[in-house]
């Protein structure tokens, strides 16, 4: 069956951009090497804040219309996997944050004695927090039951799928390295710990976005997720048992009851990061169909998702 666009990537980006789409009445099929259970979405923490990502104006919108989303979600957690979860953004002041901060209702500065830990700045915030192997497959689920089309099969280049469709969305990820190809992309690898929850309720991140290590929990239904690193340009995919070690001790000189946690099991992702910031724009293709590229989203795709599909549908639909 011939469809009117072909999203190529079924993580988060290309299936908020694929239910975009879907939504204005388009036959979309989707391209995706893996399950979306299986993919870099799959493994990101996930919560709602504009962190590693450019360009900064407009990243602040984009994450403004998906928190939006987001919102209408969390009626539904049990489904959607998006909960609101109150939290603390430790060494993070107001002042320091764009004009979108100024959106985001009870978003407030702690006073020295709220911030947990060594720290002495801090925000506090009640925001998205979501369970991504539950949303993936929610979204699918979604889009499916919207006439979408979701094959587990990749392409070897675009023209594949120009063939299949006059429309195709590049929503690779990293993989536009080789794809495009585009030498602006890069990895950033980010690895996590999950651990049996002792009790925490509440998120907790202490991110410097210049170093290598951070410093966060965020507990799901079933399990405490601590974090983690932004080790750019390493492309290993297997956890290091060191690095998984570090990590629980810094959550624990914070959360001292995280040490005797019981370990359930590791990820290990790379952050589809981008020299110059995300890329979201519309070139020709051999035959008149258009491509549209929408790749580069770092550390922050969950946050801009929706925002960034709105748009690339636009390109898409010309």
């Amino acid at each position: 069956m011939r469809s009117d666009v072909i999203v190529v990537g079924g993580g988060v980006i290309g299936l908020a951009t694929a239910t975009r789409l879907a939504e204005r009445g388009l036959r979309v099929r989707i391209r995706s090497r893996d399950a979306v259970t299986r993919t870099t979405s799959a493994v990101a923490g996930a919560l709602w804040w504009p962190y590693r990502i450019e360009p900064a104006a407009e990243a602040g919108t984009w994450a403004l219309a998906s928190l939006r989303v987001y919102e209408e979600l969390a009626a539904g957690p049990e489904r959607s996997g998006v909960r609101w979860v109150p939290g603390v953004h430790a060494g993070v002041a107001l002042g320091g944050l764009g004009p979108w901060a100024k959106e985001v209702e009870g978003l407030r500065q702690l006073e020295p004695d709220e911030v947990p830990g060594p720290y002495r700045t801090g925000l506090g915030a009640r925001l998205p927090l979501i369970d991504m192997p539950v949303h993936l497959a929610f979204l699918r689920d979604r889009f499916e039951a919207m006439g979408g089309v979701f094959e587990e099969r990749g392409v070897t280049g675009f023209e594949e799928a120009a063939a299949l469709a006059p429309v195709v969305v590049d929503c690779t990820g990293l993989a536009a390295r080789e794809l495009v190809p585009d030498p602006g992309m890069r990895p950033v690898r980010g690895q996590l710990v999950l651990v049996e929850n002792p009790g925490i309720e509440e998120w907790f991140t202490a991110a410097d976005e210049s170093a290598g290590e951070t410093t966060y929990w965020f507990p799901h239904p079933d399990r405490l997720v601590l974090g983690g690193t932004a080790e750019e340009g390493d492309e290993r995919l297997a956890p290091d048992p060191a690095t998984a070690a570090a990590i629980v001790a810094r959550c624990a000189r914070v959360r001292p009851e995280i040490a005797k946690a019981r370990v359930l099991g590791h990820r290990v992702g790379l952050r589809p990061a981008r020299t110059g910031g995300v890329r979201i724009e519309a070139v020709p293709l051999p035959g008149g169909g258009r491509l549209v590229h929408h790749y580069g989203h770092g550390g922050a795709g969950v946050t801009v998702a929706w925002g960034c599909a709105e748009r690339a549908a636009e390109l898409a639909v010309g």
